[in-house]
């Protein structure tokens, strides 16, 4: 096995952030709270405030660029 492995590191990053985004939502959703009102009230305002810490989900957004995040959903909305 002398083969070289290459890795898009963007779809890496994507995929980190995916597995990142259904998590936060599966655990503010097992609280009880509306997952997507709270992140669009995040990346809306830049507030994490917005954001339960319940199970660390504040801080687990707060790792994330929310810039490439939107950028992110919108190119998976537009897919």
């Amino acid at each position: 096995m002398n083969d070289t492995t290459v890795f898009n590191s963007e779809v890496v990053l994507n995929e980190h952030t995916k597995e990142t985004l259904r998590e936060i939502c599966d655990d503010l959703e097992e609280r009880g709270y509306n997952a997507i009102k709270q992140i669009v009230g995040y990346l809306i305002s830049g507030d994490p405030g917005y954001i339960s810490s319940y199970k660390e989900c504040r801080s687990k957004i707060q790792k994330l660029d929310r810039n490439s995040l939107i950028e992110l959903m919108l190119k998976e909305y537009i897919k």
